[in-house]
């Protein structure tokens, strides 16, 4: 299944006979909160899920963002109305970082039916409401390994036999800035291979040729094995996507830079080379 989602299709799905659950990830490095930006306006339907307090567990040396318990995971979706076999569409305000989080989350737990809205608010063109609804219970089970995963081990060893794909800006790739955690840099043999590349300027994924040809050309040929990291885990959860748009499956190293920097005996190569 085609992991995203245009608004047209959304709605025409909304009035079938298996109406998507509807989540609103919106959140933003930083802020400001998702959930006042929700309850200001949101797609009629659609229930907030909270990033930093359920689609994350609590921040340590496993990294800023790392996955929340699965089972914790799973009771969140069922108050969301996720069912085993209910479509689900998750968006966010910009760029599908947060929905594709959500994406991947549901994925890599055993849900198939689930896409990201391409474009994410701004691609709805419909009215908003600040109704909230309240879904019937979902009965959603998560059972964890669908999609491929890995830890700081697995990330240091395919950016050698592989390809590891840094999804951050690429001034945080080189080291020249860092705004957020201990140190600059990227994993030694990684590529730089950040996000905004993989949307135009109206915030959509780029056609999927046009993807193929960019990861191609990053070194993601038939037979290689692809992983992504950014600075938490939640961005490169949009390049997993992106990249499976252009046909290649990739890993998420969910702990990424802030994990990778947590332990400061993990070697850190700076500038624009992998080396």
């Amino acid at each position: 299944m085609k992991p995203i989602i245009t608004a047209s299709e959304y709605v025409s799905e909304s009035a079938g006979p298996r109406p998507p659950v509807l989540l609103d990830v919106r959140w933003q490095l930083g802020g400001p909160d998702g959930r006042t930006a929700y309850e200001a306006g949101h797609i009629p339907g659609a229930v907030f899920v909270d990033l930093e307090s359920e689609l994350s567990g609590p921040a340590g040396s496993g990294g800023r963002h790392p996955l929340p318990d699965p089972e914790a995971f799973g009771a969140v979706m069922r108050r969301a109305g996720v069912g085993q076999d209910t479509p689900v569409v998750a968006y966010d305000g910009a760029q599908g970082w947060a929905a594709a989080r959500a994406w991947w989350l549901l994925r890599w737990t055993g849900h198939d039916d689930v896409r990201v809205l391409d474009g994410g608010l701004a691609a709805w063109t419909g009215e908003l409401t600040t109704s909230v609804p309240e879904p019937a219970q979902g009965d959603f089970r998560p059972r964890p390994g669908a999609l491929a995963l890995l830890d700081a081990d697995g990330a240091a060893k395919l950016a050698r036999s592989g390809l590891l794909l840094d999804a951050r800006a690429a001034e945080r790739y080189r080291g020249e800035v860092e705004p957020i955690d201990r140190v600059g840099g990227h994993i030694p043999g990684a590529v730089s291979a950040p996000t905004t590349q993989n949307v135009g300027e109206d915030g959509r994924f780029l056609p999927a040729a046009s993807l193929a040809s960019r990861f191609s050309a990053l070194g993601a040929d038939a037979g290689t094995q692809v992983g992504v990291y950014c600075g938490s885990g939640v961005s490169a959860a949009q390049e997993v996507l992106a990249l499976e748009l252009a046909g290649h499956p990739a890993a998420l190293y969910a702990g990424s830079w802030s994990e990778w920097t947590a332990d400061t005996s993990r070697p850190v190569a700076t500038g624009p080379d992998p080396d």
